[in-house]
């Protein structure tokens, strides 16, 4: 063979090796997108089935609402629902459910009256917030900026209480933002408020809500827990010191109070002289639960989190729900 055919040769061989070479190298990426492909779409999958179960849990936390109803109109802690885990096994997974008396607590938005856009300040919201405030140790200092701020949050106008902040504090921050004008929609929105700083926030988080309206919050006297007592304190306006109001829930009955009489029987709740609105406010009854969900399932994981309304008149009704934890 000639030396030019033999060049010829080895330049064929040559480009056929570069072809190989392209083609696998091509192959190899359009295996990885076929193999990535396919994991995004298994994760999806799995994602969306995990979203399905915890969409799921809110019916049996409904069937659990139902069955906590007794016939004399009571909700109490029997069977140790509040607050305590539920697990529940799934296909290639877990599911795992808590229910929580979601009245227990402070509701921010009551310290307005009225109706959107035409909120405005409400006493005696204002004084049970810093009646908590007082009993978390708060200062009067800070106890009165804070209560002014959440009320100039919420309000429809830009007239500052006399501690208070409107758009004009707001907007001098940097990044500059407005107050809402709105009802909370979580307790969370707090963090933006004037004069509740992380500290505040942290101190103040398990006892306070935001319900999806401005009344003052029904509290369930017989669904309290020892960390609870801070409440007794509020709605006595801190007639009550935290241990005595401790004393009082350690009292209960175990079926809890068959009435409420017999709750305000209590030598220390008849001795704080609770006024009219107060004793409104309280309750044997829960009307609002919030439900949190965690599901893993096949490598997925979501967490729900909703507050149910116990209506007496109508269906347990959703009313908020967030692919999040509830802070």
């Amino acid at each position: 063979m000639t030396a030019p055919a033999t060049r010829q040769s080895g330049a064929a061989l040559l480009t056929v090796l570069l072809l190989v070479a392209v083609m696998t190298v091509l192959l190899v990426a359009v295996l990885d997108d076929i193999r990535f492909g396919l994991r995004r779409t298994g994760n999806a999958q799995a994602l969306a089935q995990a979203q399905w179960y915890a969409l799921g849990s809110e019916e049996l936390a409904r069937a659990r609402i139902h069955q906590l109803d007794r016939d004399d109109g009571r909700t109490t802690l029997e069977g140790g629902w509040n607050g305590r885990p539920f697990l529940f096994p799934i296909d290639g997974g877990a599911m795992q459910l808590r229910l929580d008396d979601a009245s227990a607590c402070f509701n921010l938005n009551s310290v307005v009256e009225g109706a959107p856009g035409q909120w405005r300040r409400r006493e005696a919201g204002v004084q049970q917030y810093l009646a908590l405030l007082h009993a978390l140790a708060f200062t009067p200092a800070q106890a009165a900026a804070m209560a002014d701020a959440l009320v100039d949050w919420i309000d429809a106008d830009q007239q500052p209480g006399p501690a208070g902040a409107e758009d004009a504090a707001y907007a001098a921050r940097g990044p500059g933002y407005r107050s809402s004008g709105a009802l909370l929609a979580e307790a969370s929105e707090l963090r933006a408020i004037a004069a509740h700083d992380a500290a505040a926030y942290a101190r103040l988080r398990p006892h306070v809500c935001a319900q999806p309206e401005a009344a003052l919050s029904p509290v369930n006297v017989n669904t309290l827990e020892a960390d609870d007592a801070v409440l007794l304190c509020m709605l006595s306006g801190n007639a009550l010191d935290l241990a005595a109001a401790r004393r009082v829930i350690a009292a209960r009955p175990a079926g809890g109070w068959p009435d409420l009489p017999a709750f305000a029987a209590q030598p220390a709740i008849r001795d704080a002289r609770l006024p009219d609105h107060v004793l409104q406010q309280l309750s044997l009854r829960t009307r609002w639960f919030a439900l949190e969900t965690r599901v893993e399932h096949a490598g997925a994981e979501v967490v729900l989190s909703a507050l149910f309304d116990r209506d007496p008149h109508g269906p347990v009704r959703l009313v908020a729900r967030r692919w999040t934890h509830d802070e």
